[in-house]
């Protein structure tokens, strides 16, 4: 009861913030899986160079799933040779299961990620499996992936919402997770894959499941398809959550999510939180520099709010340079 009325007091105002917060960079992934073409590995590693001198630590930069399914991501294994090992920055890879997890392990990659969606529907479409089935094959991956040496984190999609069945039960909700973190993994990120969260109703999504699990445990993965993702990103940060996913630019979306848009933009996410004095060791100008390259690399302007009006203010300064 005591730590219950302190998390309520904690999500009162805008005291009490973290003093640094854990930036997971999704775009190589989560961004690029989404583009209609495919981009050559050389630029991917170019976009992970340039988050890698804004200052992130911790970035997604492929998946091994099956070619067939996202061929956008097929070059995972020559990517990861590419980049290479980067003192102070993990890379991290989605991994679907044990054929995924084979390859991985072949790849040096040092961080699995497992997903599972919270609703039936999204489950059969995305990975044509059942919630238990996709439990247990998750299980089996991690376990596996932890017995290689590899630290595993956790994805639970749908969790504000399912394009095909609407509202998903909270309840739900927290047993599937229960179950993820029983099976070992290190964090769970809880998404709003078609961005239709609003800030009480993660407020009652983040609470039910502290009550179960540590807040250490809990990441954030926020869609702006309806431009509420950073309210609840800061509903999410007054509850005690430090770790959010974000895209650079907004890249990304879900092939598997009609209308879902972008991520939140990570340029957007850092100005906020250093705005109010919470630290995350990224270079917003650097971040700037990594969003001007997805740009270039995509071949259209991005999502990013900070990122165009950053560029909007560079290209003011260089006209009035040129009078």
């Amino acid at each position: 009861m005591a730590d219950r009325e302190e998390r309520k007091l904690r999500g009162a105002g805008l005291g009490g913030l973290p003093e640094w917060v854990d930036v997971y960079e999704v775009g190589p992934r989560d961004g690029l899986q989404n583009e209609l073409r495919t981009l050559p590995t050389r630029d991917k590693a170019r976009l992970i160079e340039a988050l890698i001198a804004a200052g992130e630590k911790r970035i997604e930069v492929t998946s091994f799933v099956s070619p067939k399914w996202i061929p956008q991501l097929a070059d995972a294994e020559e990517l990861l040779r590419l980049v290479g090992r980067r003192e102070g920055v993990t890379f991290s890879a989605l991994v679907p299961n044990m054929k995924g997890l084979s390859r991985a392990k072949e790849a040096g990659l040092e961080e699995a990620a497992i997903f599972i969606s919270a609703s039936e529907a999204h489950s059969k479409k995305n990975i044509n499996k059942s919630i238990a089935e996709a439990v247990a094959e998750a299980r089996q991956t991690t376990e596996a992936a932890l017995k290689a040496g590899l630290r595993v984190r956790g994805y639970l999609s749908t969790v504000w919402g399912c394009p095909y069945e609407g509202k998903v039960d909270v309840a739900r909700v927290v047993e599937i997770s229960r179950a993820l973190v029983d099976a070992g993994i290190y964090q769970l990120s809880l998404g709003d894959t078609i961005g239709v969260g609003t800030p009480r109703q993660t407020e009652a999504i983040v609470s039910a499941l502290l009550e179960y699990i540590p807040v250490e445990k809990l990441a954030l993965h926020l869609h702006d398809t309806r431009g509420t993702a950073l309210a609840n990103a800061l509903v999410g940060l007054q509850l005690g959550v430090t770790t959010f996913d974000a895209s650079i630019g907004g890249l990304g979306g879900c092939p598997y999510a009609p209308g879902a848009a972008g991520n939140l933009a990570t340029e957007d996410l850092v100005y906020m939180l250093h705005g109010m004095g919470v630290q995350t060791g990224i270079d917003l100008d650097k971040l700037v520099e990594a969003g001007m390259v997805a740009q270039e690399l995509i071949g259209r302007k991005l999502a990013g709010k900070f990122l165009q009006a950053a560029l909007g203010e560079r290209e003011k300064a260089a006209r009035r340079a040129r009078t």
